[in-house]
């Protein structure tokens, strides 16, 4: 069982996965930064005025007088809010971690069309010796 899991382990799909995954949190890590400290101060201010997305939210519960009514508080409090502003940040840090893969891909799919096409390509002096060699054999 333990060569069974060697080979398992070791075989490139998973070694390339786990990078992968690896290279995926850290990348995760980049967006997050880029939509909180770059996208969402320049949304807040087109809006009109510095707005923290993560304190948008509608309290759905009864709140107690000496709590401050910030996110972090009424949340370690357990008071149910509707916190739409946090899931606004997170929904555009999804939507462009989405774009910057898919412009990813679409290099890496460019790049291996070159790829294919420089190889598929035969030089013209062989295809004129081909040619050539063809005439010779029907003669």
């Amino acid at each position: 069982m333990m060569k069974e899991f060697k080979a398992f382990a070791v075989r490139g799909n998973v070694i390339d996965l786990a990078v992968g995954v690896i290279i995926g949190g850290a990348f995760g890590k980049i967006v997050d930064s880029l939509v909180n400290d770059i996208v969402m101060p320049l949304i807040s201010t087109l809006l009109g005025g510095r707005i923290d997305f993560t304190n948008l939210f509608i309290v759905l519960g009864t709140v107690p007088e000496n709590l401050p009514r910030t996110f972090d508080a009424l949340k370690k409090a357990g008071i149910p809010i509707f916190a739409y502003g946090n899931f606004l940040t997170i929904s555009i840090n999804f939507m462009l971690l989405a774009f910057v893969i898919f412009q990813m891909i679409k290099i890496i799919n460019r790049i291996r069309n070159e790829d294919v096409a420089l190889v598929a390509q035969t030089p013209e002096n062989i295809t004129l010796l081909r040619e050539i060699r063809d005439l010779l054999k029907t003669k």
